[in-house]
């Protein structure tokens, strides 16, 4: 798996590539997430349209890094979840709890209406 971040407006946007599975990959990601929640990065949009497999250590590291923005007052959203993910998340009931973003933009559109 690749990770590409950006930080725009306190906002930490990251694309997934590959497989989000247990691997040394997903420690690396929860890493340097973390080195992006010392600052002032309140929210995080996840971009899986290129994770083609999640297994449940995938869906473990998505809930994890939920955890970590919503008890620091903020807020995590996934844009546009592949096949898999998207039905792994249906079984999971995971869609109820995660937002889930058709894009970027509308991702952006929603951090920018919960901090009015």
């Amino acid at each position: 798996m690749t990770t590409e971040s950006t930080l725009a407006n306190g906002v930490l946007y990251l694309t997934l590539n590959g497989d989000l599975i247990g691997s040394p990959d997903t420690q690396l990601l929860l890493a340097s997430v973390d080195e992006y929640l010392g600052g002032t990065v309140a929210n995080c949009a996840i971009d899986l349209s290129q994770v083609r497999y999640i297994n449940s250590t995938g869906i473990g590291v998505l809930v994890s890094l939920l955890t970590r923005f919503r008890s620091r007052g903020g807020e995590l959203i996934l844009i546009n979840p592949a096949d898999h993910p998207r039905k792994l998340l249906a079984l999971t009931k995971l869609n109820n709890i995660f937002t889930i973003a058709p894009t970027q933009a509308d991702a952006r559109q929603q951090f920018t209406l919960a901090a009015r």
